[in-house]
């Protein structure tokens, strides 16, 4: 069954003008690397003849030339002594007078003669002001003010420097700390501190029951035959139910 369409499929046949056929050899020859670069290889497979005389190279070497600071700069060289107009640069007025003017603005010719000036001034040794400014330096003279004591060089077993050194043992700070050592570590109560005391004796100031004594706390014995007592008593007995019948 299938014999005859395998057989009928090998017997077809493309017309090689056909416009698919003519669009895909031209996509297949634009995306060509080997006919993109075709030219260019057959150019390089003839070789070149640059000549010496050929434009570029004499437009690079010209560009060269201008470009050098050597061909810069000498048709200045050439030229130089030929436009002055006179045998000397000091005999032509312009250059003389710029000269001139350029030696007025220089500052160092300008003070020349004010420096040398300076040094012929002489003043006597003995003016008041030279000896009160010679006063003057001495006292805020750092040099005078200050005598650095000489540097000595002892020998380290002399007796003076053995006793130094243990005068400064003494002194120093660990050696008088030393006898603190046993206390660390000891337990120690607060009862009986400076602090404690103090507490304890702020208290009691502000302690109301010891600053105020109550009214039944004191001892009071009144006095029995006074004429307020007696009074009251006599005024009582009269009052007295009890004592009434008795005094009629």
């Amino acid at each position: 069954y299938t014999e005859a369409w395998d057989a009928d499929k090998k017997s077809i046949h493309v017309m090689p003008d056909t416009p698919d056929i003519l669009l895909a050899k031209a996509n297949a020859a634009n995306v060509s690397h080997k006919l993109y670069v075709k030219a260019w290889e057959e150019a390089k497979k003839k070789g070149y003849d640059m000549r010496a005389d050929a434009i570029p190279i004499k437009t690079a070497k010209a560009s060269r030339d201008i470009a050098s600071d050597y061909k810069y700069k000498e048709t200045h060289e050439k030229e130089k002594g030929h436009y002055i107009g006179c045998p000397s640069a000091k005999e032509d007025p312009k250059l003389a007078w710029a000269a001139r003017a350029m030696a007025l603005q220089n500052e160092r010719l300008y003070k020349k003669a004010y420096n040398d000036s300076k040094t012929q001034i002489h003043i006597p040794v003995d003016a008041m002001s030279v000896q009160a400014a010679k006063e003057c330096q001495t006292l805020v003279s750092d040099i005078d003010y200050r005598q650095y004591l000489h540097q000595w060089t002892c020998l380290p077993d002399q007796n003076d420097v053995i006793h130094a050194r243990q005068a400064y043992d003494l002194q120093s700070d660990n050696v008088y700390k030393s006898d603190l050592e046993w206390l660390r570590g000891i337990g120690w109560l607060t009862e009986g501190s400076v602090d404690v005391v103090k507490a304890k004796k702020a208290q009691e100031l502000l302690n109301d029951r010891l600053y105020r004594t109550r009214p039944e706390q004191l001892k009071f014995t009144s006095i029995t035959d006074s004429p307020d007592v007696v009074l009251a008593k006599t005024n009582a007995m009269q009052l007295s139910d009890v004592s009434s019948p008795l005094t009629w």
